[in-house]
């Protein structure tokens, strides 16, 4: 049987992944562990708390015995490294919290697998997500490969490199098996609202300001989070051990046409006059250090394993619209806080 630690299990992109392997692999037993920080909901896990295979432990990625004790008590023949800080303006303002977390937390966790699987790593998988932020930015013609070279721009980006390179450090220097992906912007259900798409859904909804960096030039290739996961999963099992794969969504849009875009299909699905959301659009000052483009080549992961995105972005983002407005509650939950509450409901009660 299968034992796989999901480290920021409960967060945007990990809620997602637990989901999916808790599902579709009822025989593998999956621990979540998130510290359950601002961004870390057990709301986004309702569906699955109560399965047989899954569990979910409180507890931070830089607590290195904490995360020894549970490969002893679960003896875990996988690891999903998802936990990170992850929010591009939150890491300029506290860039310290992101070294924490995304270098020091991955390092304690390669540890722990290191010491729990010397000698019997055959079977073992110690996968690491990534992003394509590390590799800096693009200019109008060109693609992120697999064979890039680094090149961070801010404090979230740096760390997310240190930490890809400290998992290829485990692998080259101690032989621990290890897969990376390097994956281009998210979006979906579950996206805590600080983000541009959900930020900008919620705003439209209560008819606030649409705040847009700069001009709105800056490009970014968009990938439905369930497609991210599905890859993930593909990886996971089937990818080379060592190797690293690129994720993209085949999806580029500028931030301004994203924006409208929103606005169009929101406009239409809430019966407003069409226009009427494209008025709240505000242009704000340039974040710091802020990259022009980033766009993904995925042919390595195309052509090994057959992988493909699903959803182009209008039939994904239409998906998302309706997920965010069939759910306002848990939109009002997180935008007000009170989503914190539900661990202590859930959890200190048992």
């Amino acid at each position: 049987m299968h034992s796989i630690l999901i480290t920021g299990g409960a967060g945007f992109i990990g809620s997602h992944l637990t989901r999916l392997f808790v599902t579709r692999y009822p025989n593998y037993r999956v621990v979540n562990l998130d510290k359950l920080t601002y961004a870390g909901n057990l709301e986004n896990l309702k569906d699955i708390e109560g399965m047989p295979n899954y569990q979910f432990v409180k507890g931070d990625v830089t607590d290195l015995e904490q995360v020894r004790g549970l490969f002893a008590e679960h003896r875990f023949t996988g690891v999903l490294h998802c936990a990170a800080e992850s929010h591009v303006d939150r890491s300029i303002t506290d860039p310290l919290s992101f070294v924490t977390t995304n270098v020091l937390g991955t390092a304690a966790v390669l540890q722990a697998a290191k010491e729990a699987w010397t000698g019997a790593m055959d079977d073992k998988v110690f996968y690491h997500i990534s992003t394509d932020e590390v590799y800096g930015s693009l200019g109008k013609e060109g693609f992120f490969t697999e064979k890039t070279a680094y090149d961070p721009r801010s404090p979230y980006s740096a760390s997310k490199a240190s930490s890809d390179h400290m998992v290829r450090a485990f692998y080259h220097t101690y032989g621990l098996p290890v897969k990376i992906s390097n994956c281009s912007n998210n979006y979906g259900p579950y996206h805590f609202p600080e983000k541009l798409i959900p930020l900008c859904i919620h705003n439209i909804i209560n008819s606030k300001p649409l705040p847009v960096y700069g001009k709105g030039e800056n490009v970014r290739d968009w990938l439905y989070v369930e497609d991210h996961v599905r890859a993930i999963d593909l990886i996971f099992h089937q990818g080379k051990v060592g190797e690293t794969y690129n994720i993209g969504g085949h999806n580029e849009w500028t931030n301004i046409d994203l924006v409208k875009e929103l606005c169009r299909q929101m406009d239409e699905k809430l019966g407003r006059d069409k226009g009427t959301s494209e008025q709240l659009i505000t242009f704000v000052k340039d974040r710091a250090g802020h990259d022009l483009r980033y766009a993904i080549d995925a042919t390595k992961l195309k052509n090994e394993l057959g992988w493909v995105p699903s959803l182009q972005f209008e039939e994904g983002i239409s998906k998302t619209i309706d997920w965010y407005l069939a759910n306002k509650e848990w939109l009002d939950d997180v935008t007000s806080g009170n989503y914190l509450r539900y661990y202590d409901q859930q959890y200190h009660k048992r």
